[in-house]
């Protein structure tokens, strides 16, 4: 769709400027629809984007002298009513741009139906289980979320959670074109309150829990900010599902406009966990449980911890409204595994390896927590922590290590612009208001190194922090780094065999 009249429909607009011709909206069309100044061409709308190191405000004149034919601005900009593009005021131009971006696509989203998915944490591997469960029902599903992109067959590496309208529209479209019946996604609060996800309304959304996290500068003020931009999904949704137990669910469905369904452990909820069930295996952790309320069931789930409880609830909740059978849906919940996210890597039958994305005090605390539940020989955990960001982080991921497993390797995550020894001195630092055993290795290759070949039977390693990412951050670079290679690598150069499955 190019016809300005039908893309603004429903936005409140300011007409500042019909141009050099004067001519009426419904006779002017465009030939594309553009954020970034660099993308300009001929006959384009742009849209003028705040971001935090960038205004495409500042850009509007450049974009009119590229040939821009139609400029939107949330404020009037010096001298760009005189360059002889329309110029159109909008409240809000991210807001603008998500509902513009729907309609240059035809409005995709009417195609799919929609689940969205937010939260502190969970959102990653309750969307992947959700996409298992609802592919094994024969659905044709589409995925966004923080690791990846899928269409089909097709994997796109992702750059943000929850990408911007525009890139999101264009997904949307895509999926549709692939044949796509339906989209789950992770709804990140920087994608709420940038508006990425308005535009359409989704069919479902899911609140996972609330703690605090992305409390800083270029991200959220306050909790309460966190909290309210939450809770914007429920006011964007038919139909609301959330996690009854956690301490934050009516504060997030507050001025709620869907239906509600609630899971958890409580009596008040509609789909209830009990006689949970902690299971080992040779190198493999899960855990079991029977539901009770709207679908009493008994599911396995192939990952540790009582969070996966509440990942596959949701997801069960979900799936039940699609009409899933019971057979399908407990095949896909014993089979699922989601790449970074208390991956299991199979090595040796007498101790666990995991890979996981936790790369702050309150993740690792929760998986350290849910992984000492087993009773493991030792605990051990290897970590690092991201350069340019906040020392807290390190003193706190340190004492949480210290004080929840029986030996810590500290090493190097993404130092960026730091020194890997700086960086690992003040992990240090935290470790030593524990009683915690640690040892530095800086070379995360060797540090797993380490942690293989001082394995002991009964032992449980993750190795936290990357989790799906495949790369190291060192002075502005990204080098190739997937601990899965290294882990391959390292095998292959101790002359060690690992087990299969």
């Amino acid at each position: 769709m190019n016809n300005l009249s039908e893309l603004l429909k429903g936005l409140e607009v300011e007409v500042l400027s019909r141009g050099a011709e004067g001519r009426e909206l419904s006779e002017i069309t465009v030939t594309g629809l553009v954020y970034d100044s660099r993308k300009v061409i001929p006959g384009c709308m742009f849209v003028c984007i705040p971001g935090v190191k960038v205004n495409g405000h500042d850009f509007a004149l450049q974009a009119a002298d590229m040939g821009a034919s139609v400029i939107v601005v949330s404020g009037p900009v010096a001298g760009l009513t005189d360059t002889g593009a329309v110029v159109l005021q909008v409240p809000d131009t991210r807001y603008a741009l998500a509902f513009l971006s729907a309609a240059w696509f035809d409005h995709p989203a009417e195609h799919l139906t929609t689940v969205g998915i937010t939260g502190t944490k969970g959102k990653t591997t309750t969307t992947y289980m959700i996409r298992s469960v609802l592919e094994n029902a024969g659905h044709k599903v589409g995925l966004i979320g923080t690791v990846e992109v899928i269409i089909g067959a097709t994997h796109i590496h992702a750059e943000n959670t929850t990408p911007e309208s525009y890139l999101l529209q264009e997904y949307f479209a895509k999926m549709v074109e692939a044949g796509i019946d339906t989209v789950v996604m992770e709804v990140s609060s920087q994608a709420l309150k940038m508006h990425r996800s308005q535009g359409f309304v989704f069919d479902y959304g899911i609140f996972t829990n609330l703690e605090p996290d992305h409390i800083a500068p270029g991200e959220h003020e306050t909790f309460e900010e966190y909290l309210q931009c939450k809770s914007l999904l429920f006011r964007q949704c038919r139909h609301g599902i959330g996690n009854g137990d956690d301490a934050h669910f009516a504060q997030v469905m507050e001025g709620h406009t869907c239906d509600l369904e609630s899971f958890g452990m409580s009596e008040t909820c509609d789909l209830r966990a009990k006689n949970i069930r902690l299971v080992t295996g040779p190198g493999q952790l899960g855990v079991s449980f029977d539901t009770e309320g709207v679908w009493p069931l008994s599911v396995h789930v192939a990952s540790p911890g009582k969070f996966s409880v509440y990942n596959a609830l949701a997801a069960i909740l979900l799936c039940r409204h699609f009409g899933v059978g019971t057979a399908e849906l407990l095949k896909a919940m014993a089979n699922v595994h989601v790449r970074g996210r208390i991956e299991r890597v199979p090595i040796s039958p007498d101790y666990t390896l995991l890979i996981d994305y936790a790369h702050n005090a309150m993740a690792l605390k929760s998986i350290l927590t849910s992984l000492r539940a087993y009773e493991p020989g030792r605990l051990v955990c290897l970590f690092g922590c991201g350069g340019n960001r906040s020392r807290d982080r390190r003193f706190e991921m340190g004492e949480v290590s210290g004080q929840l497993a029986d030996l810590t390797i500290i090493t190097s995550d993404n130092p960026r612009f730091e020194e890997p020894l700086d960086i690992i001195a003040d992990i240090r630092t935290g470790m030593q208001r524990t009683k915690g055993e640690y040892v530095e290795i800086p070379d995360r290759k060797e540090a797993i190194r380490y942690a293989i070949l001082h394995a002991r039977k009964g032992d449980i390693i993750v190795l936290a922090g990357k989790g799906h990412e495949d790369y190291q951050e060192i002075k502005g670079v990204k080098y190739p780094m997937d601990e899965r290679d290294l882990i391959r690598d390292i095998l292959r150069e101790e002359g060690i065999t690992p087990v299969q499955g």
